[in-house]
């Protein structure tokens, strides 16, 4: 059996009886954390764009609804991710679509959402140790995408298999010229979505795909990996729940900003309202993955009229806005505001620096890497070593050691920062984090709920549509029609 028919044939059944509570519970934030996202989208001058040129998130077409939903969500970088990949833009929107669309209940969305996450995840871990990272790797949204409105459809595991060979033929590898400096970014999640779409359409009348697309030699993971991880596919199905690896976002920026931004915002709690003349230098110390996600879009950096798709990735400008106002909104990626010259004067005099041990926290957790570094073992060593250099490689491999986990109850995302404001009067102040808030971690597994309730508000939601999500689980199909309806308007 091929590792796509294995993984298959596991989530074709699926139920919601088969997840753990945790796991459904995780996946009731997730999707109230993406809505937040859409509505940012929504809210954004591209995003009504998007709405213009494609029509509205919710239309008589599902597979038209979920590419909208897709592409709304994903650019501001607001969309979750885990263990591997930037997933809720398509696990979460496909299903939301088709769930609207067939009129299902609350339970059939969540488990849906679910056995698109574990797809998509499991597939992107395979991939994970390549030349695609993060948002780069948009094959992510080819599973999550088939999975989501399959699950929904209740398909058979032979339709399954199919289409996920079909979807995966020609899988999308983004240019970084377009994805950081053109409206391309845009479709960074749509493309693969639509490709997914006729892939099921496809296999619902009786096309076939390469049902060994992953592992053989001419195959996927032959092309788009350098350490290929085929058995990430099937590891413990039914006991490493991907999905418990969900890390949150709670404002617009990269994933290795996050962090950053906890500590300005924090920073100008602690310090009061201050002017970018009052600060000498902003020193912020972090992992290299931090540096290595900034420093391709830093060339791209040109002040207030620089591409969103670069912005978003470069830390200086969210570091200086969250210290000048406490926070950081999807507002301050447009003008007025991204337009103010007290902000980029700031960003100037922040400056980047790695710290080792954060590094070697990062490769200790199971997300972004860590989990794939163990799972490699010394086949990551030109990885490693591509990515960061010789000492950069020998200290992630002690650092991830050489166990797998058993399962992912404990799991971590330490992309860590230390913010240090050196001001003109000689008063010196920092912060660190070593977990952004709401990524994975202790602190976010006990109140995921409550973060994403704050989240779906601050992006216009209303209080008693986020209260409802916590009884998704038992909603039936008109509640749930209603409660979708609602969370979009």
């Amino acid at each position: 059996m091929s590792i796509l028919r294995d993984l298959c044939h596991w989530v074709a059944r699926l139920g919601p009886e088969d997840i753990p509570t945790p796991v459904l519970s995780l996946a009731g934030s997730q999707l109230l954390s993406q809505l937040a996202s859409i509505r940012a989208g929504i809210s954004h001058p591209l995003g009504r764009r998007i709405i213009e040129g494609f029509g509205p998130p919710l239309q008589s077409d599902p597979r038209a609804s979920a590419c909208v939903l897709a592409g709304l969500g994903s650019w501001l970088n607001l969309d979750d991710t885990a263990y591997a990949g930037h997933l809720s833009n398509s696990t979460v929107s496909v299903p939301l679509a088709y769930a609207y669309a067939r009129r299902l209940d609350g339970a059939a969305l969540l488990t849906a959402i679910i056995a698109a996450n574990e797809c998509a995840a499991r597939i992107t871990a395979a991939a994970t140790l390549g030349p695609l990272r993060g948002h780069s790797a948009v094959h992510t949204h080819l599973a999550g995408a088939v999975c989501g409105r399959l699950h929904c459809e209740g398909a058979d595991d032979a339709v399954w298999a199919n289409a996920l060979g079909l979807a995966f033929a020609m899988p999308n590898w983004p240019l970084m010229r377009a994805f950081l400096a053109s409206d391309a970014r845009l479709f960074n999640t749509f493309t693969p979505v639509r490709t997914a779409m006729d892939a099921c359409d496809g296999a619902r009348v009786g096309l076939r795909g390469a049902v060994d697309i992953l592992e053989h030699p001419d195959g996927f993971l032959d092309r788009f990996s350098s350490v290929p991880l085929p058995d990430a596919v099937n590891a413990g199905l039914g006991q490493r729940w991907h999905t418990e690896t969900l890390s949150f976002k709670m404002h617009p920026g990269g994933p290795g900003v996050d962090a950053a931004v906890d500590c300005a915002a924090a920073l100008h709690r602690d310090l009061g309202p201050c002017r970018a003349e009052d600060v000498e230098e902003v020193v912020v110390e972090a992992s290299l993955y931090t540096l290595f996600a900034g420093k391709k879009a830093a060339s791209y950096i040109v002040g207030p009229g620089s591409p969103l798709g670069a912005l978003v990735l470069h830390t200086p400008y969210p570091v200086a806005t969250a210290l000048l106002t406490g926070g950081l909104t999807v507002d301050d990626f447009t003008a007025p505001l991204l337009s103010e010259r007290a902000r980029w004067d700031l960003a100037e005099r922040v400056r980047l620096v790695h710290d080792p041990e954060m590094t070697r926290a990062l490769f200790a957790s199971e997300a972004p890497f860590g989990e794939a570094v163990r799972q490699a073992g010394d086949a990551a060593g030109p990885w490693l070593r591509a990515f960061g250099g010789e000492d950069v490689a020998r200290l992630a491999q002690e650092a991830a050691g050489d166990r797998t986990r058993p399962d992912f109850t404990s799991s971590t995302k330490a992309t860590g920062a230390r913010v240090t404001v050196r001001l003109n009067d000689g008063r010196t102040a920092s912060r660190q984090r070593l977990i952004p808030l709401a990524a994975a971690g202790p602190h976010t597994r006990a109140h995921h709920a409550e973060l994403m309730r704050a989240k779906f508000l601050e992006f216009g939601g209303a209080p008693n549509v986020a209260d409802a999500a916590a009884h998704l689980g038992a909603m039936n199909a008109d509640d749930l029609r209603e409660w979708i309806g609602s969370a979009l308007r």
